[in-house]
């Protein structure tokens, strides 16, 4: 039999044994697929979605976090509570002083009221230099930054986040000019920062507040060191030659002579967007997996649909064996149908994944800033292979069955 006469077959047997059943025993795989296409199209979503953050926030990056991945000085401490002090002043001038590197920015950050009024917000702040700006891609829409005299005279002065300037100022007022309270202490807003959404981490970098490093260290925290450094790195020299540098200065400021001993740790843009689309890559297949239960559901559905068809065509199976019909005929014949059965409700499953994925789109958009839309062909062609292939795994075994049953016995059978 020509797969094309096989086929033909299968299409007028779904209609003669009814559409409500054919719909129903579709059923599992269409959701199996349909779920394997939202799970894995909102991971690619929330892969891409992570990775525009990291490199919205600059180019070229190298941060620096105390504590060393091995030995006395190591970075999970500082996770735990254990204060590492370091990065201090001195390292960021000799970081300065290398060609290699464009600009040096020291961070510290602690938690504040910030107070205007009678309107009270809880707010993360953040103590940098000038140079953070420039680095982090920053744009102050509404007056101008802090500068370097600021952070040597030690100026109350912040930049402040569009929403934070809402919420404490209000749509209609200008905040340039205007006095906040932060932990008691008085603050002039300088600047308002061009809405930004959320960052890395969840962070709403629109209720950010900047100020001058000298101040947050001084005044509001009481340290002499830094909680990390961000590094631009120059164009003109490669990342890992960068890192390498920095490396050798820090080592050289901080009298190391074995690098299995460092009491800092360098990270680079690329190795955080690698290890975040790891991470995504491993939560999406291992969503994607477990939605695929549905389908083996769904292949047994198959396989009990194709017996009973069986069972009910044993007459015309017998009939075809008498007319001349091999084994081999009839093995394809219920294998075409099992086969398009699943991908019939495979292409199905595809559609109305799109759909949802789409709807979820929608959805998101209005929750999460700069949420994309992402149908992955991998997540298609995944489907369709999968459907496929569990037509032809589900469907062997009642094929077999038929092809296997006697003529004689086949025209006997009431």
């Amino acid at each position: 039999m020509r797969f094309k006469d096989a086929l033909k077959s299968a299409l007028s047997n779904f209609r003669r044994h009814g559409r409500m059943r054919s719909a129903l025993t579709i059923l599992g795989i269409v959701i199996g697929i349909a779920s394997v296409i939202i799970l894995m199209s909102i991971g690619q979503s929330a892969q891409d979605l992570i990775v525009n953050q990291i490199e919205g926030i600059g180019s070229n990056l190298i941060f620096i976090i105390p504590g060393g991945t091995n030995g006395k000085f190591q970075s999970p401490a500082a996770s735990q509570g254990i204060v590492i002090k370091t990065l201090v002043q001195n390292d960021v001038n000799a970081l300065s002083r290398e060609p290699s590197i464009s600009s040096v920015a020291p961070l510290v950050s602690g938690q504040a009221s910030a107070i205007y009024g009678e309107n009270n917000l809880d707010i993360t702040y953040q103590g940098t230099t000038a140079n953070l700006f420039q680095i982090r891609n920053y744009v102050v829409a509404k007056g101008l930054p802090f500068t370097d005299q600021d952070v040597a005279a030690y100026n109350h002065v912040v930049v402040i986040g569009s929403d934070l300037a809402n919420t404490l100022f209000g749509p209609n007022m200008n905040p340039i000019g205007k006095s906040i309270l932060l932990n008691s202490s008085s603050f002039r807003v300088v600047g308002v920062l061009q809405p930004m959404g959320v960052g890395p981490g969840g962070v709403n970098q629109d209720d950010l507040v900047l100020m001058p490093v000298t101040v947050a260290q001084n005044q509001m925290l009481g340290i002499n060191y830094y909680q990390y450094v961000v590094v631009s790195a120059n164009p003109n020299y490669n990342t890992s030659f960068v890192t390498s540098r920095i490396q050798s200065i820090l080592e050289q400021d901080h009298s190391i002579t074995n690098s299995s001993k460092d009491d800092f740790t360098i990270e680079t843009q690329a190795q955080i967007l690698s290890l975040l689309g790891t991470i995504t890559s491993v939560m999406t297949y291992f969503l994607a997996a477990i939605a695929s239960i549905s389908l083996v559901v769904g292949g047994i559905g198959i396989m009990n649909i194709m017996l009973v068809s069986i069972t009910e065509r044993t007459k015309e199976i017998g009939l075809r064996k008498a007319v001349g019909a091999t084994d081999r005929d009839i093995l394809q014949q219920f294998l075409v149908e099992a086969i398009a059965l699943t991908l019939v409700g495979g292409l199905v499953g595809i559609a109305a994944g799109a759909l949802f994925t789409g709807l979820a789109y929608l959805i998101l958009t209005h929750v999460v800033t700069g949420w994309v839309f992402d149908l992955p062909l991998s997540a298609v062609l995944l489907a369709v292979g999968v459907s496929t292939a569990i037509g032809l795994a589900f469907g062997i075994y009642p094929a077999r069955q038929a092809a296997r049953k006697s003529p004689i016995e086949a025209l006997r059978y009431e």
